[in-house]
């Protein structure tokens, strides 16, 4: 259960305004009101005041039109809502009602910056002062002082979460990943990415060449009635030109992959994976000394996005998944043939809504991919589909693979790869535990939804990678980087 669960509402009844607005053509001229329509007042629903409310819809509303919630704009996809994130507290050390008022006053003896001080009932922490050292908390016999540490800093796996004199947090767009974990993290909802959701619509409404994509982590998210045929006839319904299972990118990844594999275990070099956009962010802004052992095969959105626009040089392509990182790769790493446009479950969601589709449970009869691509959503997936491929090509090699499940993990992995000391000759490197499967976007989470999926992808044919690969045209565009 996310920490920002009853907040989840309001994020879609904003998404679901907007996206209406904009199939209408009215946003321009409706997007001042929409504050006012989803607060009407005059009692407020979750703040201190319908004025506070309205300014959150207001920047909420900026960030579902791709725009950055206040007046500056850094460029990273994730951003803080300022007013969303007032109320949380300054303070990271608090003392609790435990505090006996002891006369020992072990705390404020401990404490060298002169942050605490004897209060009538209990002793209070001038945050002004408070340099979070902790020494009060290890000193306190009571266990009376309680470290409170703001979800949003705690979750984020580089440290790239701070907060300003005024105790808004700060991303710092230099360290931040773009994994998204700091989104549901936060209890107030401060935290949110900017979506493509107004030109997807418009180049819907326009006629455009525009063809959705779906990640292979969409099987079983939905129950297991909804298919990639379900996703099809929406889509179609929806006004795209056609819909892609990027299932088939991965297998298409996983045998280019597997070649680049084969070549560096003979030279005795390591290499580590590429189709996540999180763990690609962390070792360039992070181990950028390792970039060069970065996969040069581009990831299964890539590869599916530039097998359409091989056959249709006017093509739009647009990724659906549970990822927010995947709009960092197209915004961010700027690779030729990408898609243009990524949506997650929500997003497309609202604009389905907005255009009354539904999804409705479907035969499993459109199978594009082998049951390995479907895999690479799992944490261990590209790892066994690469192997599969090197198999399947007989050119099998001993290597051994660290499948690193989280950010932690990826880290450690490639602490120990800087440092000559990683074991195995190859880094899977997943940011969201489980997979994309636990992606931030996730429609249900990894428990509720493995059954579904192993029905779905166990309802799947037998073919092979490479026998799958033989009914595309593999040399009409590139599957590397540069």
């Amino acid at each position: 259960m996310y920490a920002d669960e009853n907040v989840i509402k309001i994020k879609h009844d904003v998404l679901y305004t907007v996206a209406k607005l904009a199939f209408e053509g009215r946003l321009e001229e409706e997007r001042d009101h929409i504050a006012t329509e989803l607060i009407p007042g005059p009692t407020p629903q979750f703040r201190c005041c319908i004025y506070k409310e309205r300014e959150i819809i207001r920047q909420r509303v900026r960030l579902a039109e791709g725009k950055a919630p206040g007046a500056e704009d850094d460029g990273n996809v994730i951003q803080v809502i300022s007013s969303a994130c007032e109320d949380c507290p300054i303070s990271s050390y608090t003392v609790t009602e435990n505090c006996q008022n002891c006369l020992g006053k072990a705390c404020v003896n401990a404490c060298k910056f002169g942050a605490i001080e004897p209060g009538r009932d209990r002793s209070h922490i001038d945050p002004s002062k408070c340099k979070e050292c902790g020494r009060c908390a290890q000193a306190c016999p009571y266990n009376a002082i309680a470290h409170l540490k703001r979800p949003c800093k705690f979750s984020c796996p580089v440290n790239a979460i701070t907060y300003n004199e005024y105790g808004i947090s700060v991303i710092d767009k230099e360290k931040c990943i773009r994994c998204g974990k700091c989104i549901h993290s936060c209890p107030f909802g401060a935290i949110a990415s900017k979506t493509f959701i107004v030109p997807v619509i418009e180049a819907l409404k326009a006629g455009r060449h525009i063809y959705a994509m779906a990640a292979p982590a969409t099987e079983g998210q939905f129950g297991v009635d909804i298919t990639m045929a379900s996703w099809k006839k929406a889509m179609k319904e929806m006004g795209f030109t056609d819909f892609y299972d990027v299932g088939l990118g991965g297998d298409m990844t996983a045998a280019y992959e597997a070649e680049e594999w084969a070549e560096a275990y003979k030279e005795g070099n390591k290499k580590v994976t590429s189709c996540c956009p999180a763990f690609v962010n962390m070792v360039r802004l992070h181990y950028p000394e390792l970039a060069e052992c970065v996969s040069t095969t581009v990831s299964p959105m890539c590869a599916v996005s530039r097998l359409i626009k091989a056959k249709d040089p006017e093509a739009i392509t647009v990724f659906i998944g549970p990822c927010v990182a995947k709009k960092s790769e197209v915004a961010d790493q700027k690779i030729e043939g990408n898609a243009d446009y990524v949506l997650t479950y929500s997003e497309i969601r609202a604009m389905m809504k907005a255009k009354g589709v539904e999804l409705q449970p479907c035969a499993n009869d459109d199978q594009t991919a082998s049951t390995f691509g479907k895999r690479f959503a799992n944490s261990g997936g590209v790892t066994a589909a690469v192997l599969e491929s090197l198999k399947e090509s007989n050119d099998e090699i001993a290597a051994t693979v660290c499948k690193a499940n989280g950010a932690a993990e990826c880290k450690k992995a490639l602490l120990l790869l800087k440092a000559a000391r990683l074991p195995e000759d190859f880094i899977e490197g997943m940011a969201c535990e489980g997979g994309c499967v636990g992606g931030p976007s996730a429609f249900n989470d990894q428990v509720s939804s493995k059954k579904n999926r192993d029905t779905l992808i166990g309802q799947a044919d037998d073919r092979t990678i490479h026998d799958n690969l033989k009914n595309y045209d593999m040399e009409s565009f590139s599957m590397h980087r540069e």
